[in-house]
This record gives structure tokens, sequence and C-alpha cells, in this order.
């Protein structure tokens, strides 16, 4: 394990690059998509790798957001060596797009119905294992590039203390042994409430009153009667905030670190994650060398290899607290994968997000966004056309450029154009 404090950056840009060190030994492929519970799911998480993905049916991952727009969005950056499994295809003007800006080829993509797909792969021996964002209740264990167990537990909120950082003092709680009501709370507003493994924030709930608890435990009640929901993490609340960072980097089968990037996150009121902002030249990740050296250490003697993220509030007096590790590829990596890129053209500064949306189709948008596409001062990650009367395009992209007053520059000019943030 290197345990040494001074890390280097990857100087690659795409996934395929990033883990080629761990993945010669074996034919691996990348599921580029999380699991589910949803009724429409052919393979639920529904038995041992439990995940919090919506407390009731209407408000579950949707099927366009989890199998279309977040997948497409890791393949954007993919690379060419790796092989990238989706169950529905990016349209092809993406593709075009993608080929035209990223410069990957795109020929290692296997497209496999979502009603067959982990059978499929289970069963076909083109593949020996994969990388995924979270184990499968229906891929065999073998299958899965890090131990499905051992997944799990990094993945947990309630592994968080055992990181040896400094994070928030909480309590876990296994409901299958415990009462909801008989939990001891914090006697002070406010608190968090947090399920082990929630999906895209889901599961994280900020006590502030007395109708926050009742909405909280009416949550909670929908997924113990779901079956969804063992364990649960009750939280102090970091208190005057002053910056709220994802720290990124991997860390190899043979324990080196390497840096992946760092950003500030936006997030709204409640929590929910908005997207981020990167410099690349002057973000200082020294301050978080001690804390990658020490999880990096912990995920590599329990045998995991791979992206890690890790959330860090720094409070008024320079505390930090980790409040959340992310075991796996995370919602700004690609964004940091940008950093050689964009520095070669002279942008330092890019900011994404996850919600922008635009009328009309895909084609129109390619059309009225052209200048802003070719210049790089706009880049389509992800894009998925809707038709519900009235078209429009949602959009996962980044805005980059040499400075913070440049890209609010051109967020203005993006708006007038058309381009919302939802």
């Amino acid at each position: 394990m290197n345990l040494q404090n001074d890390f280097d950056y990857f100087q690659g840009n795409s996934f395929s690059e990033l883990y080629a060190q761990d993945v010669d030994d074996a034919s691996y492929g990348f599921i580029l998509n999380y699991p589910t519970t949803a009724g429409w799911a052919a393979y639920p998480n529904k038995s041992k790798y439990l995940i919090q993905d919506g407390s009731d049916e209407y408000n579950k991952i949707s099927y366009d957001k989890l199998f279309q727009k977040e997948a497409w969005k890791n393949l954007a950056v993919l690379g060419d060596t790796i092989s990238g499994i989706t169950v529905s295809p990016p349209p092809n003007l993406l593709f075009d797009y993608w080929r035209q800006h990223f410069g990957f080829s795109y020929n290692n993509i296997h497209v496999i119905p979502q009603s067959v797909y982990l059978d499929y792969l289970n069963q076909n021996t083109r593949f020996d294992k994969f990388i995924t964002l979270f184990p499968f209740d229906a891929l065999q264990p073998e299958k899965h590039g890090v131990a499905p167990d051992v997944h799990y537990h990094l993945l947990s909120k309630a592994t968080l203390s055992s990181l040896g950082v400094q994070c928030p003092k909480y309590e876990s709680y296994n409901l299958d042994e415990v009462n909801i009501k008989d939990i001891k709370l914090p006697q002070q507003y406010p608190y968090l409430i947090k399920v082990s493994h929630g999906l895209s924030g889901e599961g994280t709930y900020i006590i502030r009153t007395e109708s926050d608890l009742n909405y909280c435990h009416s949550e909670l009640r929908k997924y113990l009667v779901g079956k969804s929901l063992s364990t649960i993490v009750v939280s102090e609340f970091v208190k005057y905030v002053l910056q709220n960072y994802c720290v990124q980097f991997y860390i190899s089968k043979t324990g080196n670190i390497t840096l992946i990037g760092t950003t500030s996150q936006l997030v709204t009121e409640e929590g929910n994650y908005l997207g981020g902002i990167i410099n690349y030249r002057q973000t200082d990740m020294n301050k978080f060398f001690t804390m990658i050296a020490v999880i990096g250490e912990y995920a590599h003697n329990k045998g995991y290899f791979g992206a890690i993220g890790f959330d860090v509030l720094e409070d008024r007096d320079g505390e930090l607290f980790v409040i959340d590790a992310n075991f796996r590829v995370n919602g700004s990596t690609p964004l940091c994968l940008q950093r050689h890129s964009l520095l070669k053209l002279g942008k330092e500064v890019a900011k994404y997000s996850s919600d922008y949306r635009i009328a009309g189709t895909l084609e129109s948008t390619f059309q009225i966004l052209k200048p802003e596409l070719e210049s790089s001062e706009f880049i389509i990650l992800s894009a998925q056309e809707i038709n519900k009367g009235s078209d429009y395009t949602d959009i996962y992209g980044i805005i980059a450029a040499d400075s913070i007053q440049e890209i609010q520059l051109i967020e203005q000019k993006l708006q007038h154009k058309g381009l919302l943030t939802v």
C-alpha cells in the first residue's frame, strides 16, 4: 500500500485509461447503470443488496434517468478499451457529437435488452468480470470486479466512521432489531437521518422541525413495508459550512493512489445534488491528502479497487468533516476527466450540471448550440429527447471557460438561447 502523502494526477481522459492498470488480468465490462427496485425492472435488487431508490413506485428513479441519461453520461467518457454495457443505446446524433468532441470510436458498446441483460452477462463467456456502480443481486458474485459483499459494505452510510477520518458524530441502527419510535434522537434540531444505501441523494432527511421528522418516519415506514431497508444513520448536522467538496481519486489493486480531482459541489438547501464546479489549476488537494491516504488504505485492505469520491464539508474554523464516501464512479467524475483536454484549450474552470433543459428536439438542440459546442464552451455528456406534447431535451452538460466570471457570461448567453436549469 502506497501511503505517501504526495500523489500525482491522472493523465488520461477516459475510464478505460483510468482502470487500465487493473483490467489486464481478465476481460472486463463496465455496467453503466445502477440496479433498481422499480416495478418495471427485470432484475430488481430486493433480496440481498438493498438499495433505497424511492419509497413509493411513483417516486422511484425513472427508466430514462437510470438507464439512459445517467448511463450515457459515463458512456461519453468510457474510452475505447473497456466494453460498455447498456440496455438502451444513445441516439446516433449523440454518438456523432461524442466522436467529434471526445475522439473515441464507441465501437466497444454492447446493447443488451433490459429484460435479459443480467442473465446474458452471467452466461456469456466474453466477459469475466464487471466494473459496477453498485452490487447487483442477479449478477453472479464472481462476475463482480469487486466482491459484492465488500462493495456493499463500503457503500453503506454506516461504514463512514470506520474509515479513520473525521466525520460528524452519528449512530447507526438496524431496523430489524429496533423500532423507529424507540430510537433516541438528538434533543436539538437540526440533525440528519439517512438510509444506508440511498441512490442519487434519496433517503437523506434534514430534520429541522417535528414536521420534518414525521415526514421522515413516514418515508422510512414505506421502505420497511417494501422490505428494502434495514439500516439507518442518525447524524450530527455540520454547522457554519463554507465549502462543500467532492474529492475523487483512484485506488489500484496494488494500493497506488492517483488523483482524479476535487469539485465544489452545488446542492439545494435540502441537500439535493445539482452539480459541481472545478478549477483545474487552482484547486488545492493537499489539504485532503491525509484523508485520501487513510480512505485509500481502508479500501485497499478490504479488497476494493477503482474510483472513490468522498464528500467533505469545511466549516468557518477550517475544520474538515467527511459526510459521505462513494466507492464508485461519482456524478462529477466525467467533469474531472476533462482536466487535461480543457487546460490545453486554456479553459481552467468548468461547471457540470445534470439539470439543463432546452425546448425542441435533439437535432434542433445541436443546431442552436453549435457555436458553443464547437468552441467547447459547452460540452454535452448526455442528452435525452422528451416528447410530452411539446418537445424538449434534457441535458447533462459542462460549461468551460478561463474564469468563473466567463462561466457566468456563457451561462447568460446560453439562457438567451433557451438553455435553462430545471
